[in-house]
């Protein structure tokens, strides 16, 4: 084992890539000389030479063009926008060719193009580069999306995604960059059509993905000190959905909080929910609760952005509220405290009743 950075773990993948295929080729802004605006293609550009590590001008929508047609031409290129926010302007070439020349040449054509982002918030840089449009990505048909949380994933998921015949997008959380990890000399194929479940438990289950893992993962923690066992699935994969592993682990644990960084309304946690509720209505045992970020723009103000995303303590409140246990005191005069319950025998009656 290995321990290395998240950004080295994806220089890694990239530089394995590069040699196993001489199709194979990066390009974006900033990528060659510079080494790529979160370093992680630092030193690539003297490895491999200024035809296989490509400069690109500020222009998304040009570059993802170019990068569709490589891969039409036969090549395997791996296309690097700095953030997600900017791959919103070349949104038409990724919904209206990437994500559907295969399907509308009757299978003659296929694209097979990576495009790596960096993505999410946490770093105070405000309200134009903190966002988390995974879930937007995850709604086209004809892609496939990937949110690595780990070294292994990092590094295994694009190693996976270049030999994919169809577009792979690969969203890397910008918090995770500097983290580190264990990576194996001998990595294994990592699979990009399944979930991960990080963590067993049996009381509920916390299901995330990308830099909401290690939230959740420091949420389960906590709860383990209160003798509640959380099992913390990754998603890792939104596209195609691994819906059997969801509700394998929700009819075990009969309780589901989903954490998703992204805003509440439309978020990829609400289609989780409703894939919950569709597949194992009569097996939980309260609804599907959500931790998502707030209705706001992201804040730059430190405190202000920790108090907009999802955190470790939301998590807990959501998972205690769950079971019913007892919650903060709310103080509806000076004088009169009144702990606030939330019964976990309400849903399963209602359940009951309906199930005959």
């Amino acid at each position: 084992m290995t321990k290395i950075t998240y950004r080295e773990a994806v220089r890694a993948g990239l530089r394995d890539a590069l040699q196993r295929n001489p199709r194979v080729f990066l390009m974006g802004e900033d990528v060659g000389k510079y080494g790529g605006t979160y370093a992680c293609s630092k030193g690539l550009l003297d490895e491999f030479g200024p035809e296989r590590i490509r400069d690109t001008p500020l222009s998304e929508s040009t570059f993802v063009g170019a990068g569709i047609g490589a891969a039409l031409g036969g090549m395997r290129p791996i296309v690097e926008v700095m953030t997600v926010n900017f791959s919103l302007l070349a949104l038409d070439q990724i919904l209206n060719n990437a994500a559907t020349l295969r399907h509308m040449s009757g299978g003659q054509f296929n694209v097979p193009l990576v495009v790596r982002m960096a993505t999410g918030a946490g770093r105070q840089v405000a309200a134009q580069h903190s966002h988390s449009l995974e879930g937007w990505y995850a709604h086209i048909p004809g892609i496939t999306v990937l949110t690595p949380a780990t070294v292994t994933d990092a590094r295994g998921m694009l190693l996976t995604a270049i030999q994919e015949p169809d577009p792979v997008f690969i969203f890397e959380h910008a918090y995770l960059y500097s983290m580190e990890g264990e990576l194996e000399e001998n990595q294994p194929v990592v699979d990009i059509s399944r979930a991960a479940v990080r963590r067993p438990g049996k009381d509920v289950s916390l299901i995330t993905f990308g830099g909401s893992l290690w939230k959740a993962l420091a949420a389960a923690t906590q709860l383990a000190q209160e003798g509640i066992e959380a099992e913390v699935m990754d998603l890792r994969v939104l596209r195609p959905l691994d819906i059997g592993t969801i509700l394998t682990s929700v009819r075990k644990t009969h309780r589901a909080v989903v954490i998703d960084e992204a805003w509440r309304t439309g978020s990829f946690a609400a289609e989780v929910a409703a894939q919950i509720m569709e597949g194992t209505f009569y097996d939980l045992d309260a609804p599907v609760a959500r931790v998502c970020s707030e209705e706001v723009p992201i804040p730059y103000p430190k405190h202000l952005e920790e108090a907009a995303l999802p955190q470790p303590d939301k998590i807990v409140k959501a998972v205690r509220r769950l079971l019913g246990l007892p919650m903060p005191w709310l103080f509806l005069s000076h004088s009169t405290p009144v702990p606030l319950y939330v019964s976990r025998f309400t849903f399963r009656a209602s359940r009951s009743l309906h199930h005959g």
